[in-house]
């Protein structure tokens, strides 16, 4: 049976090193930090940013310090399709952060309240769900509400588009294709048991069963991992990318779902689709949410092979 052959995920989470086990006794005031090294670090790096900004303000009010500053240079891509003959370029603003949120969405909310409105990037819910404010800061894929701004004033942050995709505008970028491939995975429960009568089937779950799903569900569909992924820049017409196929082995971890066999079999009728992943893992250190696709992606070759056994 497929559903006893599953192999065990393990997620980033679980392979925490001491350190982060030590940094994690602090978080008892916080506990949706625990368990999510990128949430530790970040907020980690909003305090002390916030900290060494306080700090300088006061110095400089004091005259301690006459030549601190608050204000960063951010250097943001813009492009306008409606100017054909301009190439891309980066535009250089400065912000000052005393005045401004924590995380780099506020600076760019800043930036196009107060300095130009016709700045162009994605965002919806501030909170680190949605995935709608992904893109590159300081050259690493992340979702710019759960990015603290750094606040060393002494050199300058960049803000780009998520890196080999298509550009919109400015910070925009076209996720059809990313869409159509999570689409192309079915991401819905598959049932084979019908009930005369249009009757509605309940399907319980013990929770082991459920903690299976613990480090797939979480994905948020922010395109980070498949836009940091080498494998996925080269051959992103046939190759799924870390994204869907973290939501395919959601779908064939759960105990509800009747349909893991043909899933894995149709996974790997296409060679490009799953079996061009290299493991570079570039994918897992980049995910703003301390998930694995890595692991689920070696989890479905493990699958398939076992099938083919």
């Amino acid at each position: 049976m497929l559903r006893r052959a599953l192999p065990a995920l393990r997620s980033v989470k679980d392979g925490a090193t001491d350190a982060a086990r030590q940094a994690a006794k602090g978080d008892a005031h916080f506990p949706s930090l625990r368990g999510h090294p990128a949430a530790r670090v970040n907020a980690r790096e909003s305090a002390e940013g916030q900290a060494r900004l306080a700090a300088a303000e006061e110095e400089r009010r004091r005259g301690a310090r006459p030549e601190a500053t608050t204000v960063k240079e951010f250097q943001v891509y813009r492009w306008n399709p409606d100017s054909p003959g301009r190439r891309p370029f980066l535009q250089s603003y400065l912000v000052d952060l005393a005045s401004c949120g924590p995380m780099v969405l506020d600076v760019l909310q800043k930036i196009k309240s107060e300095h130009d409105p016709t700045l162009a990037f994605r965002r919806s819910c501030r909170e680190g769900i949605c995935g709608s404010c992904s893109m590159s800061i300081d050259g690493v894929n992340t979702v710019a509400c759960l990015k603290p701004v750094d606040a060393d004033t002494s050199r300058p942050s960049m803000i780009t588009p998520l890196p080999h995709m298509f550009v919109v505008k400015d910070l925009v970028v076209d996720l059809t294709s990313f869409y159509q491939q999570y689409k192309s995975v079915e991401p819905w429960l598959k049932t084979k048991e019908w009930r005369p009568g249009g009757a509605r089937c309940e399907h319980p779950q013990s929770p082991a069963q459920r903690k299976k799903l613990d480090g797939l569900y979480e994905c948020i569909l922010c395109a980070c991992c498949s836009t940091a992924c080498p494998s996925y820049w080269w051959n992103s017409e046939a190759f799924l990318g870390p994204a869907a196929l973290l939501h395919a082995y959601r779908w064939v971890s759960d105990s509800r779902d009747d349909y893991g066999e043909e899933r894995v079999q149709a996974l790997s009728e296409g060679w490009d689709k799953l079996y061009r992943c290299r493991m570079i893992k570039s994918c897992t250190a980049t995910c703003p949410k301390s998930l694995d696709p890595a692991a689920a992606i070696s989890a479905l070759k493990a699958l398939h092979q076992l099938r083919k056994a």
